[in-house]
C-alpha cells in the first residue's frame, strides 16, 4: 500500500513511538516538530514492503547518541546532510528509506527526508521499540563477514559541529558514530547500512510504523491504560521516584531510578529501560520486553526526564507482543549493555531457537 502521510498521523505516530520509545527513543516536543516541518516541506509517503522490489536498496535513517547529554542539537538540514554523505558512497541509488526503530522522534525518521527528496519512507524499523546500540539495530548485518557498513552522519551546534562518511566492519563503523555523537554536543544523524529491501523485511519489523501509529491513536484516546490494553501489557507500578541516577557513558545515558512503592520498583536503564526488578529479588520485566513510564499526567516520560520527587507509572507489556527484528533474540548483541549496567538479562538461547 502506498499512501501520504498527514496531519493526523504525526500525533499518532510520535506518541505511540514514545510508547514504543521505553524510556528512549526521542523527546515528543522535537518529534512533533519534525514531522511537522515534514508536512510543511512537502509531501511524506508511507509504502508498505511488498511496494518495492526484493533487490531494491534502502538505508537506515537514525538518530544516534545520549538523549540527557548537555548539549545536543540536529538540524533538519543536517539530517539530509548525512544522507547526502551516505549516498556519495553507494555503487547503485537508493529507491527508499526506513527508521532504526519506533521511539517519539525515530518513528518519524525520513518523514522530512521523504518530503525533500521524494524517496518514500518504507512501513518497516530496523526494530518495532527502541533500543541503545547499532548493533542491534543492523538487522543481523553484524553477522555477514563479508558486509561492508556504509555511514554518513552529521550534526551539533556550530561550536561542535562534526560530519563525515566512514566505512568498513559494521561494529567499527558504528564506534566511530557513536564517538562522532560526543564530540557533537551529545546528538548525529545519521544515514547508514544500505541493504536490499528483501534483507530488511525478513530481519527487520515491517509494519512497524502503522504499528506505532494505530497504538498512538488508543493512546490519545485512552492514554496510559489504553496504550497497555493495546499492547496485551499492564500498568505494573506506580509511585515517587526516590532515587534516581543518570551519567553519560560511552555516548549513553546509564542509570537507575528507585520508587518509592510497596514493592520497591527499580527501573535500570541505558537510554532505553532495560530491566525492572522489585525488593524481594523478582525480576518483573526485562529488555526487549517493553517498559515505559509516564508522568503524573500520564505523558510519556524518557529515562532522561525521570528526576527524584516525580511521580511515574510504569506499564509493562511482553516483548512477544511487539514487532521486533531478529537482533532482539541474539545474546551476544547485548552484552556491551549488560556490561555497562553490571546485570544479566539477554534472552536465553532457546529463544534464539524459536525465533
Amino acid at each position: 500500500m502506498k499512501r501520504e502521510l498527514t496531519q493526523e498521523d504525526v500525533r499518532a505516530a510520535v506518541y505511540g513511538g514514545a510508547v514504543l520509545g521505553g524510556g528512549g527513543g526521542g523527546f515528543v516536543e522535537r518529534g512533533l516538530r519534525t514531522a511537522e516541518l515534514a508536512l510543511r516541506a512537502g509531501t511524506p509517503r508511507l509504502w508498505s514492503a511488498d511496494e518495492f522490489a526484493e533487490d531494491d536498496l534502502t538505508a537506515t535513517v537514525a538518530l544516534v547518541g545520549a538523549p540527557a547529554a548537555p548539549d545536543p542539537q540536529v538540524h533538519p538540514a543536517q539530517l539530509l546532510r548525512a544522507l547526502e554523505l551516505l549516498r556519495r558512497e553507494l555503487p547503485r541509488p537508493l529507491v527508499a528509506l526506513h527508521t532504526n526503530e519506533n521511539g517519539a522522534e525515530t518513528t518519524v525518521n525520513g518523514w522530512f527526508h521523504s518530503a525533500m527528496t521524494g524517496l518514500p519512507v518504507i512501513d518497516l524499523a530496523c526494530n518495532g521499540r527502541a533500543h541503545p546500540s547499532s548493533v542491534m539495530g543492523a538487522m543481523g548485518l553484524h553477522l555477514a563477514d563479508d558486509y561492508r557498513s556504509v555511514q554518513g552522519y552529521s550534526g551539533g551546534r556550530p561550536h561542535a559541529y562534526v560530519e563525515g562518511a566512514v566505512s568498513g566492519r559494521l561494529e567499527a563503523t558504528s564506534n566511530v558514530v557513536r564517538r562522532a555523537s560526543v564530540e557533537a554536543g551529545g546528538w548525529v544523524g545519521v544515514a547508514r547500512n544500505p541493504v536490499e529491501v528483501g534483507y530488511a523485511t525478513r530481519h527487520g519489523a515491517p509494519g512497524a510504523i502503522s504499528f506505532a501509529i494505530e497504538l498512538g491513536h488508543h493512546f490519545l484516546a485512552d492514554g496510559p491504560a489504553g496504550a497497555a490494553q493495546q499492547l496485551g501489557g499492564e500498568i505494573a507500578a506506580t509511585g515517587t521516584v526516590r532515587e534516581y541516577r543518570c551519567e553519560q557513558r560511552e555516548g549513553l545515558d546509564v542509570g537507575v531510578a528507585v520508587l518509592d512503592d510497596a514493592a520497591g520498583t527499580t527501573l535500570r536503564f541505558v537510554n532505553e529501560y532495560m530491566t525492572l526488578d522489585l525488593a524481594d529479588g523478582r525480576r518483573g520485566a526485562a529488555f526487549p520486553d517493553l517498559i515505559t513510564t509516564f508522568d503524573e499526567d500520564g505523558q510519556p516520560l524518557a529515562s532522561a526526564d525521570v528526576a527524584a520527587g516525580r511521580r511515574v507509572s510504569v506499564l509493562v507489556a511482553p516483548a512477544e507482543n511487539l514487532p521486533l527484528a531478529t537482533t532482539m533474540h541474539m545474546p551476544e548483541v547485548y552484552a556491551p549493555v549488560e556490561s555497562l549496567l553490571g546485570l544479566t538479562f539477554a534472552p536465553r538461547p532457546k529463544a534464539l531457537a524459536g525465533a
